[in-house]
């Protein structure tokens, strides 16, 4: 697969664009659903990118939406194929939050608040492993093993050359005094943070507790 290929994307434009498609042509779901004798759920999970596709199902819903501009045509069909792929997390296995992941690798920026730890694209791989064993019970180590990989990988888009993600981090003051694995990893960390946050395309933000009430604390 191309490396700049990303299924969960992909399926998530191409729902998109069928969904476009089918209320231009006046069609309930229901009613295209009982043209292509599926079910209803079908059509909504292709539409919000939940499943893979095929191309024929693409070209027979072209027909129904009667769409007859063949490079329209094929240039859904091309999508078709390329969300059936498998993207590259699947040698990881069955990873947590799998799809937020795939978008979060294909964004160009990303803003967060964080009220109670350090973000995980922040994060050190010492943080980040204590972190992990101490707040997910009944892992095995295996299973953190893969976590702590998968965590430090998403990084690699703070330092993409090519694309790196615009990332916009708000820190709840928590986070700083919260000491996660030991004092040396807690310094470890928050001299990685001040380091990170001196990049053009990194903004980290503090928010004090003198603050007081803000909308923030709801989460």
């Amino acid at each position: 697969m191309a490396a700049n290929i990303n299924p969960t994307v992909r399926r998530r434009r191409l729902g998109a664009e069928l969904r476009r498609l089918r209320l231009a042509s006046g069609l309930e779901s229901t009613e295209v659903a009982e043209r292509l004798m599926v079910s209803q759920p079908k059509i909504s999970h292709l539409e919000n990118g939940n499943r893979a596709i095929s191309p024929r199902d693409v070209r027979d819903l072209c027909e129904i939406y009667q769409v007859t501009d063949q490079q329209v045509i094929d240039s859904l069909m091309q999508m078709a194929k390329e969300s059936g792929q498998q993207g590259g997390w699947h040698t990881y296995g069955d990873i947590p939050q799998s799809a937020y992941v795939a978008l979060e690798t294909d964004a160009t920026s990303l803003r967060t608040y964080a009220p109670m730890a350090i973000p995980e694209l922040l994060q050190t791989p010492a943080y980040a492993h204590a972190v992990i064993g101490e707040t997910i019970p009944r892992l095995t180590a295996e299973q953190a093993d893969t976590r702590l990989k998968v965590r430090m990988r998403r990084q690699h888009r703070i330092y993409d050359p090519a694309r790196p993600l615009r990332l916009w981090v708000v820190l709840d003051e928590s986070a700083l005094h919260r000491i996660v694995g030991s004092p040396d990893v807690m310094r470890e960390q928050l001299e990685h943070l001040n380091a990170l946050g001196t990049e053009p395309h990194i903004t980290v933000q503090v928010l004090p507790h003198t603050v007081g009430a803000h909308p923030g604390l709801s989460g």
